[in-house]
């Protein structure tokens, strides 16, 4: 009998031992969470815990009550808080419900006598279930009464929509305007679920470190699937087997290679009337050469520049190695090879031009550049000069428009991204825009400016996509620029005028170190993917305590909304650097008028470091390459200031605001409305500290890569931090299909049809991405159903 009762004093004391240690830690963070003008809660129920472990220790049944009146006061708290989202209750219950539960262990309620435990448990148990009847229910996702339209498809299974060659991907976005949708419909709802993986192709290209992954979309032409990895090897496979046709090793010096190092795409001519290859594939690379390859052989070819090989480090001046490359598909516009390319971000002032450039496609030769700092000079410079250094650049894949003549490209800022007093007139003019160009002039025909004066490093990141719309009740030919902020601005391809309302807002201007734009312009007339702005109740964690460190750090953070500018002390953008929208751009379903846009919300952590003290901590530090380590300055030499980013992440290394961080759009482009919205992604290959929880709960994960549709109603897209490949229903937004891949499927999906089985492939690279970590691997991956089906 002693020995019982000494066992129950053992359980009873270490469950108040347990209470007190959390109690008193909740406590803690809560007064300094008052201290920040935060929630009471935490100060009031860290009290309440702490009490309550006490009365326990000493056998008191009324520490049960008082740990039983503290749950259903947490339970009301977090419903008003958090409202009806299972998600966001999950870190305020589930901890306290589950420690309450302890008191129904028979050696407790031994120590503690009477009915005071058994409440306690009952009460955790009831918390439990009510989030448990919240948490599992359908994903959530807002949908509209869209119903399918009338679409005309074919006996062999292609929309009566004339694009090209029906079965083929020639482009990087399949049409020159990148709308990202294919005719093809053998691939349907009712069928999709059959989907199977038809072959797999492993590159053979090695990853390491935090080397950028395979991120390529290939384009398909005849019967040949094209693509090319991150070192640029070009790759042609059989577009039935996967089988490898040929391969070309353009050998490049990766020296002094960034942080970022990737190849997201080829270009694809037919030029019959050529000496040579009459059907090229286009080329570049992360040493700066245009390559023009025999798509036949996979030789360079002759004719083009010498043996094949144009040095776009021409009038650059001094390219440090990994300060420059072309990172996006070159676009063909009226025989001109138009590209522009990366240039190292955050580093100096005093970096390669972000000069974008036209070669004719036959021979090479150079055409015409475009640079923001040399007005009206479109050769190239004399002896001695060079093109104006740390220009804006446009990085992102490019669009064309054939019968308008026009190249439209998304720019970056002048470097660096979060200092701009130094910048030109001209630099600041054509920063975070869309530009349209002349294809056979290189002349601005119009630009639009979606950040001004940009210190966030909101660069435009997507391809412009092209299509039209019906304004005025005329056919209007009309552009979509998706940005980093999540604002999705609709405007006349011809002209640049908004199709869509645009409103110039008062933004935040307190804690900035130099004259901001006192305004920034907001889309009004289209749905925004930015997410609502963050407040305290909206920190997240898996359990309080890290929720509550979450709470803190906001509220230590500087953050007055959207816009809020980088200063000295640590403030909040949001959404991150990352977008938003990034490289992804949307996609366009033409025969149901549906704009699909994918989107990420999370938040960076911007400070801006003295010159002094960023040159200390830079010369202490090991990382000496372009400052790949976020614990130290980003140095921005040549001003006044260095800058420190890193995540809004808590101690676990998750986000620290609320899921989901991951969402897939549907916008009715006839309405101008959301048509539906969802998380996609699930947790299964993520956790704390980057540790796969093997858990597939459909969090809504970040995304880098885009979506891609058909004409049968489909949208595919990899993209999520989860190695998974879904499909959706275009109008509704269920999810019809799921495929698990080799490694992360951080890029944009496509489609073709074999001429050989006259069966539609989709394919996707799954290459996994460092920065989400998310696995990496070197496959290319296509999907078909059985033969037969």
């Amino acid at each position: 009998m002693a020995k019982t009762s000494n066992t129950g004093m053992i359980a009873r004391r270490g469950l108040a031992a347990l209470l007190v240690l959390i109690g008193a830690a909740v406590l803690w963070g809560g007064a300094q969470l008052i201290a920040l003008s935060g929630s009471p809660y935490y100060l009031v129920g860290g009290l309440a815990v702490v009490a309550a472990g006490v009365l326990v220790w000493r056998g008191d049944a009324r520490g049960a009550l008082l740990y039983a009146v503290f749950l259903l006061a947490t339970l009301g708290w977090a419903l008003w808080e958090a409202g009806a989202d299972g998600w966001a209750l999950a870190p305020r219950i589930i901890a306290p419900a589950v420690l309450g539960l302890l008191f129904a262990l028979p050696a407790i309620r031994r120590g503690l006598g009477g009915r005071a435990p058994l409440a306690a448990a009952g009460i955790a148990a009831l918390s439990l279930v009510v989030v448990a009847g919240i948490a599992l229910k359908p994903v959530d996702y807002v949908t509209g009464n869209r119903t399918a339209g009338s679409i005309a498809i074919a006996p062999d299974g292609v929309a009566g929509t004339p694009d090209g060659v029906a079965g083929e991907w020639p482009n990087y976005g399949r049409s020159l305007g990148g709308d990202r949708f294919s005719p093809l419909a053998q691939i349907t709802p009712a069928n999709v679920s059959h989907l199977q993986q038809a072959w797999i192709y492993h590159t053979g290209v090695a990853q390491t470190g935090e080397k950028s992954p395979l991120q390529t979309t290939p384009i398909m032409i005849g019967d040949t699937v094209y693509l090319c990895t991150q070192t640029n090897i070009v790759i042609a496979l059989d577009a039935e087997t996967g089988k490898e046709r040929w391969r070309f090793d353009p050998k490049v010096d990766a020296t002094g290679a960034s942080r970022v190092t990737t190849c997201r795409g080829v270009a694809y001519y037919s030029a019959p009337t050529a000496a040579d290859c009459p059907q090229r594939i286009i080329s570049a690379t992360f040493d700066a050469r245009l390559i023009a390859l025999d798509a036949l052989t996979g030789r360079p070819c002759p004719s083009f520049g010498k043996a094949g090989i144009v040095d776009l480090r021409a009038g650059m001046g001094l390219v440090e190695p990994g300060f420059y490359y072309v990172s996006s598909a070159p676009v063909i516009v009226r025989g001109r090879i138009v590209l522009g390319g990366w240039v190292a971000d955050n580093q100096k002032t005093d970096v390669p031009s972000g000069v974008v450039r036209a070669f004719d496609v036959i021979t090479g030769r150079f055409a015409w550049a475009w640079d923001s700092g040399r007005p009206g000079q479109t050769g190239e410079p004399g002896a001695g000069e060079s093109y104006s250094r740390g220009s804006p650049n446009s990085w992102a894949p490019m669009s064309g428009d054939e019968a308008l003549g026009l190249v439209y490209l998304p720019t970056g800022n002048a470097s660096p991204d979060h200092y701009g007093a130094l910048r030109t007139p001209l630099s600041e003019k054509y920063g975070s825009s869309v530009v349209a160009l002349d294809a056979e002039t290189g002349a601005v025909r119009w630009s639009f400016q979606t950040t001004h004066h940009d210190l966030w490093d909101y660069d435009v990141p997507a391809q412009p996509t092209l299509l039209d719309v019906t304004a005025g009740g005329q056919q209007v030919p009309a552009l979509i620029q998706a940005t980093k902020r999540g604002e999705l601005f609709m405007l006349d391809r011809r002209t640049g005028a908004p199709l869509a309302r645009v409103e110039e807002r008062k933004v935040p201007q307190r804690g900035a170190v130099e004259p901001l734009a006192p305004t920034q312009p907001f889309s009004t007339g289209l749905p925004s993917v930015s997410g609502a702005p963050l407040t305290e109740a909206d920190m997240w964690g898996l359990t309080p305590l890290d929720q509550l460190w979450c709470r803190i750090s906001f509220r230590k953070l500087r953050y007055d909304g959207p816009m809020t500018p980088p200063g000295k002390d640590r403030s909040l953008i949001y959404p991150s650097i990352g977008g938003g929208v990034n490289w992804g751009s949307v996609t366009i379903d033409p025969t149901r008028n549906i704009m699909l846009v994918n989107s990420m919300n999370y938040g960076t952590i911007i400070q801006l470091v003295p010159r002094a003290e960023t040159d200390r901590r830079l010369n202490s530090s090991k990382d000496k390459n372009y400052s790949h380590d976020f614990a130290v300055p980003q140095p921005q030499a040549g001003t006044p200031w260095g800058v420190l980013l890193s995540g809004l992440e808590s101690p676990l290394q998750t986000p620290c605001n609320k899921p989901p961080y991951g969402k897939l759009h549907a916008i009715d482009l006839t309405t101008r409305t959301l048509l539906w919205s969802r998380p996609f992604g699930s947790t299964r290959d993520t956790g704390p500290f980057n540790i796969a929880s093997g858990l597939p709960l459909e969090m809504g994960m970040p995304n880098f890569g885009g979506s891609m549709t058909t004409a049968s109603g489909l949208v595919f897209i990899g993209a999520s931090q989860d190695k998974s490949f879904r499909a959706f229903d275009v109008n509704s937004g269920r999810q019809l299909w799921q495929s698990r891949l080799p490694s992360g499927g951080q890029a944009t999906p496509m489609t073709y049809r074999s001429p050989r089985s006259g069966r539609q492939f989709v394919v996707i690279a799954a290459g996994g991405h460092a920065l989400l970590r998310s696995q990496l691997g070197d496959s290319v991956v296509a999907y078909a159903l059985p033969a037969g089906k």
